[in-house]
């Protein structure tokens, strides 16, 4: 007889945690944009940028923490310019590819 599992039991998932070097960030933010959901881009730079640490990403995206966080929340919508800093913060680029290469 197989043991149930109530979900109650089970860990919490932190993507975050998972995101320890810019080849983590960089294959998690491809799956998420493959998806095409901007709202969900932001949120996924959201994780990454916490997972680094807010305040030193704000540092180098030259925004502030407070900033970021309404940037970076779920269902946001982002400016351009602030998602390439933050990516630029974390160490990653966005790069465009032909669909039918």
């Amino acid at each position: 007889m197989t043991k149930k599992i109530r979900t109650s039991d089970l860990l919490d998932f932190n993507m975050g945690e998972c995101l320890k070097t810019e080849g983590d960030i960089a294959a998690y933010l491809t799956l998420v944009i493959e998806d095409g959901d901007a709202s969900e881009l932001a949120h996924a730079l959201g994780i990454a940028a916490r997972a680094r640490g807010m305040s030193q990403i704000a540092e180098q995206s030259g925004l502030t923490r407070e900033a970021l966080y309404k940037a970076l929340r779920p269902n946001a919508h982002p400016r351009f310019d602030t998602i390439n800093r933050v990516c630029a913060a974390l160490g990653v680029r966005l790069v465009v590819q032909a669909v039918n290469s």
